[in-house]
Protein backbone atom coordinates (compact mmCIF):
# COMPACT_ATOMS: atom_id res chain seq x y z
CA UNK A 1 0.00 0.00 0.00
CA UNK A 2 1.46 3.35 -1.01
CA UNK A 3 1.51 6.27 1.39
CA UNK A 4 1.62 9.99 0.74
CA UNK A 5 3.37 12.22 3.22
CA UNK A 6 1.53 15.51 3.60
CA UNK A 7 3.81 18.15 5.12
CA UNK A 8 2.35 21.38 6.45
CA UNK A 9 4.82 24.19 7.05
CA UNK A 10 4.24 27.29 9.13
CA UNK A 11 6.56 29.94 7.70
CA UNK A 12 7.94 33.25 8.77
CA UNK A 13 5.88 35.33 6.30
CA UNK A 14 8.80 37.71 5.81
CA UNK A 15 11.06 34.86 4.67
CA UNK A 16 8.89 33.23 2.00
CA UNK A 17 11.54 33.83 -0.67
CA UNK A 18 14.00 31.73 1.32
CA UNK A 19 11.42 28.96 1.77
CA UNK A 20 10.79 28.94 -1.97
CA UNK A 21 14.54 28.58 -2.61
CA UNK A 22 14.60 25.69 -0.10
CA UNK A 23 11.60 24.06 -1.82
CA UNK A 24 13.15 24.34 -5.29
CA UNK A 25 16.23 22.47 -4.07
CA UNK A 26 14.03 19.56 -2.92
CA UNK A 27 12.61 19.21 -6.44
CA UNK A 28 15.83 17.42 -7.46
CA UNK A 29 16.92 15.96 -4.11
CA UNK A 30 13.72 14.10 -3.18
CA UNK A 31 13.41 12.06 -6.42
CA UNK A 32 17.14 11.28 -6.30
CA UNK A 33 16.66 9.82 -2.81
CA UNK A 34 13.59 7.75 -3.75
CA UNK A 35 10.52 9.90 -3.15
CA UNK A 36 7.82 10.49 -5.75
CA UNK A 37 7.43 14.24 -5.26
CA UNK A 38 3.98 15.53 -6.10
CA UNK A 39 5.09 19.06 -5.30
CA UNK A 40 5.65 21.98 -2.98
CA UNK A 41 2.90 24.56 -2.69
CA UNK A 42 3.51 28.18 -1.66
CA UNK A 43 1.02 30.69 -0.26
CA UNK A 44 -0.58 32.73 -3.02
CA UNK A 45 -3.76 34.41 -1.74
CA UNK A 46 -5.13 34.59 1.76
CA UNK A 47 -2.95 33.10 4.49
CA UNK A 48 0.66 34.11 3.87
CA UNK A 49 2.50 31.80 6.26
CA UNK A 50 1.36 28.26 5.38
CA UNK A 51 2.94 26.03 2.70
CA UNK A 52 2.57 22.35 1.84
CA UNK A 53 4.48 19.48 0.28
CA UNK A 54 3.23 16.07 -0.91
CA UNK A 55 5.53 13.09 -1.45
CA UNK A 56 4.41 9.53 -2.23
CA UNK A 57 6.21 6.30 -1.34
CA UNK A 58 5.47 2.65 -2.13
CA UNK A 59 5.18 1.89 1.61
CA UNK A 60 6.19 3.11 5.05
CA UNK A 61 9.30 0.94 4.71
CA UNK A 62 10.17 2.78 1.48
CA UNK A 63 9.70 6.08 3.34
CA UNK A 64 12.10 4.95 6.08
CA UNK A 65 14.70 3.90 3.46
CA UNK A 66 14.28 7.31 1.79
CA UNK A 67 14.86 9.09 5.11
CA UNK A 68 18.09 7.10 5.61
CA UNK A 69 19.30 7.99 2.08
CA UNK A 70 18.39 11.63 2.66
CA UNK A 71 20.57 11.76 5.80
CA UNK A 72 23.50 10.50 3.69
CA UNK A 73 22.90 12.94 0.82
CA UNK A 74 25.21 15.99 0.85
CA UNK A 75 22.71 18.25 -0.98
CA UNK A 76 19.87 17.16 1.30
CA UNK A 77 21.88 17.83 4.45
CA UNK A 78 23.00 21.20 3.08
CA UNK A 79 19.35 22.12 2.48
CA UNK A 80 18.37 21.10 6.03
CA UNK A 81 21.21 23.30 7.34
CA UNK A 82 20.06 26.19 5.11
CA UNK A 83 16.64 26.00 6.79
CA UNK A 84 18.11 25.81 10.29
CA UNK A 85 20.46 28.74 9.72
CA UNK A 86 17.81 31.00 8.19
CA UNK A 87 14.90 30.00 10.49
CA UNK A 88 12.15 30.49 7.89
CA UNK A 89 10.27 27.35 9.00
CA UNK A 90 8.54 27.99 12.33
CA UNK A 91 6.75 24.62 12.53
CA UNK A 92 6.45 21.48 10.43
CA UNK A 93 3.77 18.78 10.68
CA UNK A 94 3.70 15.43 8.86
CA UNK A 95 0.60 13.38 8.15
CA UNK A 96 0.71 9.99 6.41
CA UNK A 97 -2.18 9.44 4.03
CA UNK A 98 -3.44 6.54 1.95
CA UNK A 99 -5.41 6.92 -1.23
CA UNK A 100 -9.04 5.80 -1.20
CA UNK A 101 -9.63 3.23 -3.94
CA UNK A 102 -12.58 1.26 -5.25
CA UNK A 103 -12.83 -2.31 -3.92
Amino acid sequence: MSVTVFIRYQLDPFKRVQFEEYSKRWLAIIPKCGGDLIGYFMPHEGTNNIAFALITFESLAAYEAYRARLRQDAEGMANFHFAEENKFILAEERTFLRKVVMD
